[in-house]
């Protein structure tokens, strides 16, 4: 069983290095096959409702031996949350989405949220969205990064309570994390590793890159 899936969505192109995982399960959201091809990446199973991918994207799909899951345009979930759903019904444990920033706020912002969805708790989700990378914390995660290197902690779904934090120039020492709150935006690395640890709930970590990096 493949551990890994790569879940690629639209936004434009990414643009900073995607680390490519071995041997993934790969799922392109609609406009994600563009990226999959910009890429040199062969498509597993291509899924949406094909409103913004090529025309003849579904034939290159099976013609490389990928599925296609066709899904009407008018629907309850969004093409990433039908991609998401689809990697872990498929039993992995891991996922890294891979997608643009450009486009409507409403869809960046639900993007990002839909990546802490609590469905999603038992897997490590990670993402690159144009120049930034994110990370769903739960419990904890270490991360690697350069001492000055801007990140900010967010609250997802709910509060994030007895959050410590160490390699942090900032530190919280087990407080809380409330949603709509600016108390983790802005904090940078302090040196090359720094731990996050969350007792409840989940945090957004955005490496923002770009100059901000």
């Amino acid at each position: 069983m493949t551990r890994t899936a790569l879940v690629l969505c639209g936004g434009g192109p990414v643009r900073r290095p995607v680390p490519i995982p071995d041997a993934p399960l790969v799922v392109a959201a609609d406009s994600g096959v563009v990226e999959a091809e910009r890429l040199g990446i062969p498509v597993d199973l291509l899924i949406g409702d094909m409103d913004s991918a090529p025309p003849d994207a579904a034939e290159r799909v099976r013609a490389g031996g990928g599925r296609v899951e066709l899904h009407p345009a008018e629907k309850d979930s969004s093409d990433l949350e039908l991609a998401l759903e689809a990697a872990r019904v498929r039993g992995v444990r891991e996922i890294l989405v891979v997608g643009g920033d450009r486009g409507r706020l409403d869809h960046l912002l639900a993007n990002a949220l839909l990546l802490a969805a609590p469905r999603f708790a038992e897997l490590r989700v990670d993402a690159v969205l144009g120049e930034a990378r994110l990370h769903v914390i739960r419990g904890e995660r270490e991360l690697e990064g350069r001492p000055g290197e801007l990140v900010s902690l967010l609250a997802a779904g709910g509060p994030a309570r007895g959050v410590r934090t160490r390699g942090l120039r900032y530190v919280l020492d087990g407080g809380d994390l409330l949603p709509g709150s600016s108390l983790g935006l802005s904090n940078e690395f302090s040196d090359e590793r720094a731990s996050v640890r969350v007792r409840e709930g989940a945090i957004l970590a955005i490496r923002p890159g770009g100059d901000a990096a």
